[in-house]
């Protein structure tokens, strides 16, 4: 075996399955299970112990499962929930296609639905159509990214609160945009406006971790001006996208990754030119926040 390679098992027994770490802080490629609705309790409690150590786990060759099968497995891990605005797809109760040619590149910085107040715990997306080269997903630890922080660093951060939004100025986040993006944005993503406040460091209800809430949803930093906010906004998201603190995953069809969305970042690459790609997601019903002080975020609009 590689010098760089990490294998581990998970727990004692067969059913455990093999674990590779693919960085030393985020990141692990699970081999000896194939997903399904079926699968062992025992097996289901592995598998969220190690997306909660890892942050954000995959599994290849999954070409079994179809989109029912892809929820079934995914209500093993908690209550699904759809997206608030975009649309769910047919036949399905909660799956989210994220479709290239239809405006679907989240290629921003983000932690899935932090316009809400109770975002997703986590999110289960599976490789359908993968461009030949290109297309990858980077992901980044948020509370390591926090443990990084100097002191004083820390405690401003804990002191601050942001505002989350999905009606953002598209055009500046994106300014290199397709008609098609910019239309599915104003028609769907953002066809209901919703507003959060949000802790800047929330403490993980699990593990009691501190990690940094922040990602392209923020619209402010509480109390700062925005070029104030802006500033202090991407001296933290700096802590958080540091290559040191990320693992990128390459795609191939019938792949799964699975995250803990209260304690990571995630983006899509857009390297991919005209190239198709789709991506299916479902995402398990989260809690909301609370901050180092004890104080929980709360809606806004």
């Amino acid at each position: 075996m590689p010098k760089n390679e990490t294998l581990i098992r998970a727990v004692e027994g067969t059913v455990a399955p093999e674990v590779r770490a693919i960085t030393p802080l985020i990141g692990a490629e699970l081999h000896g299970i194939r997903l399904s609705g079926d699968l062992a309790d025992e097996t289901i409690q592995q598998i969220k112990a190690l997306i909660t150590r890892h942050k954000v786990v995959f599994f290849r060759g999954q070409d079994h499962l179809d989109d029912q099968g892809q929820e079934a497995f995914a209500k093993r891990l908690g209550k699904l929930v759809p997206h608030p605005t975009q649309h769910i797809r047919e036949g399905t109760s909660s799956l989210l296609e994220l479709d290239s040619s239809h405006g679907g590149r989240a290629d921003q910085w983000h932690t899935d639905v932090t316009f809400v107040p109770a975002y997703p715990k986590y999110s289960v997306l599976r490789g359908v159509v993968i461009p030949d080269i290109g297309g990858d997903t980077i992901w980044a630890n948020t509370s390591s990214a926090y443990e990084a922080l100097p002191a004083p660093l820390k405690q401003l951060a804990e002191s601050l609160r942001s505002v989350h939004s999905n009606a953002y100025d598209y055009a500046a986040h994106r300014p290199k945009a397709t008609t098609v993006e910019r239309q599915h944005y104003e028609e769907v993503f953002a066809s209901t406006r919703f507003k959060t406040e949000h802790p800047v460091v929330r403490v993980h209800p699990e593990t009691g971790e501190r990690t940094l809430l922040l990602g392209s949803f923020v619209q402010r930093i509480k109390g700062l001006s925005r070029a104030d906010g802006q500033k202090i906004y991407e001296l933290f998201q700096g802590y958080i996208t540091a290559p040191e603190n990320t693992v990128r995953w390459r795609w191939s069809a019938g792949d799964v990754a699975i995250w803990d969305n209260r304690a990571t970042q995630h983006v899509a690459v857009n390297d991919y030119g005209g190239a198709h790609r789709v991506v299916r997601r479902v995402t398990i019903d989260g809690d909301i926040p609370v901050g180092t002080d004890g104080q929980e975020s709360i809606a806004l609009g």
